[in-house]
C-alpha cells in the first residue's frame, strides 16, 4: 500500500525519466496545456503515464479567471475549458486551476469565479478540480472562498489545492511584509499541523498538497515569490516534513480516511528531479518511526 503519491510536473519526453525514478505521480504542466499541442501528443501522455503513474493531474495555464473587461474573461474561460479538455484526453484525473488577481476586490470575484467553475465541470465531466491557496490577498481564493466556492460547485467536484509555501506566506504575512526568515523562525509542526487538518475538510477524495521553497522580491509595493532550489529558500522542510509524516501515517491511513494523497513538487525545473526525490525521502525517514 503506497502511503501518498509523489512526483513532479513533466511534459511527455520526461515521463520515462520520472517512472525510472520511481515517482507515483505526473503532472502535465501549463506550458504544455497553452502550447498548441496535437491530440496525438495528449493520447501519447496518456498511454505512458496511465500504465507508469498511479495518479495525473494537470496545471492549467496562468490566465486569470475573472476581469473587469467581459471580453478578456470570456478568452479566459474558453482557453482554460480548452485546456481542461486536453488534459483529460491526456488521463489527468485532476485539474488543477490558479484563480488569479482580484479584479472586483469585492463578492463579485468569488461569484464569478463559481459561474465559471460550474461551466468547466460540466465540459469535464467526472475529472476533480482543484482550486489553489494563493501567497498573497491580491489572490482569489483563500481558505473561506473556497469553501463557498465548493458548497456552490459542488464538493465532489472542487477540492482545495494547497501549495503549502503559499499558505504559509499568506497567514504568516509574509506576503505583506517580505519577513521572510522572521516568520520562518515562527514556525514549527503545530502550525503545519493546523494546516493539513484544514487541507482535510476542504478534501474529497484526493487530498492535494504542493512545495517548493521561495525567496522574495518587491514589484513596487508588492512582494513577490520566487521558487529557488531545496535548501535555497523558505519555508525549512525539516519541520513540514515531520508534520507530513504524523499527519499521513496517523490521521488519515491510521484513521482509515478515504482520500488519495499526493505531494508534487513544484520548484525550479534545473533541480526538480534532485529535490522531488529529496523531498520524498524527507517524508519517509520521518514516517518511519510512526508505520
Amino acid at each position: 500500500m503506497i502511503l501518498f503519491d509523489w512526483g513532479t510536473y513533466n511534459g511527455l519526453y520526461k515521463l520515462r525519466l520520472a517512472a525510472i525514478l520511481g515517482m507515483k505521480l505526473t503532472e502535465i504542466p501549463p506550458y504544455d496545456l497553452a502550447r498548441r499541442r496535437s491530440e496525438d501528443y495528449f493520447r501519447e501522455y496518456r498511454d505512458f503515464a496511465s500504465n507508469a503513474f498511479t495518479t495525473i493531474t494537470a496545471h492549467a495555464p496562468y490566465y486569470n479567471v475573472v476581469s473587469v473587461d467581459r471580453d478578456v474573461m470570456d478568452k479566459s474561460w474558453k482557453a482554460l475549458i480548452s485546456a481542461a479538455k486536453r488534459a483529460k484526453l491526456a488521463g489527468a484525473m485532476i485539474y488543477n486551476l490558479h484563480l488569479g488577481w482580484r479584479a472586483y476586490m469585492d463578492h463579485r470575484d468569488v461569484e464569478y469565479v463559481i459561474e465559471f467553475l460550474k461551466k468547466l465541470a460540466a465540459e469535464v465531466d467526472g475529472m476533480i478540480i482543484s482550486v489553489e491557496v494563493p501567497y498573497t490577498r491580491r489572490l482569489i481564493g483563500d481558505w473561506d472562498e473556497i469553501r463557498a466556492i465548493r458548497e456552490e460547485v459542488g464538493e465532489d467536484k472542487v477540492i482545495v489545492s494547497v501549495q503549502l509555501e503559499n499558505v504559509w506566506m499568506y497567514e504568516k504575512g509574509v506576503s505583506e511584509t517580505g519577513a521572510f526568515e522572521e516568520a520562518d523562525r515562527s514556525t514549527g509542526e503545530d502550525y503545519w499541523r493546523e494546516v493539513l487538518a484544514k487541507t482535510l475538510k476542504l478534501s474529497s477524495r484526493y487530498l492535494s498538497l504542493r512545495f517548493s521553497q521561495v525567496i522574495g522580491f518587491a514589484l513596487g509595493r508588492r512582494i513577490l515569490k520566487k521558487r529557488v532550489p531545496l535548501g535555497k529558500g523558505y519555508p525549512r522542510l525539516e519541520p513540514l516534513a515531520r508534520s507530513l509524516a504524523e499527519f499521513m501515517v496517523k490521521d488519515v491511513r491510521g484513521k482509515g480516511v478515504p482520500v488519495n494523497m499526493h505531494i508534487i513538487y513544484t520548484g525550479p525545473p534545473e533541480t526538480k528531479y534532485h529535490d522531488t526525490l529529496t523531498l520524498y525521502t524527507s517524508i519517509m525517514r520521518e514516517a518511519i518511526s510512526h508505520l
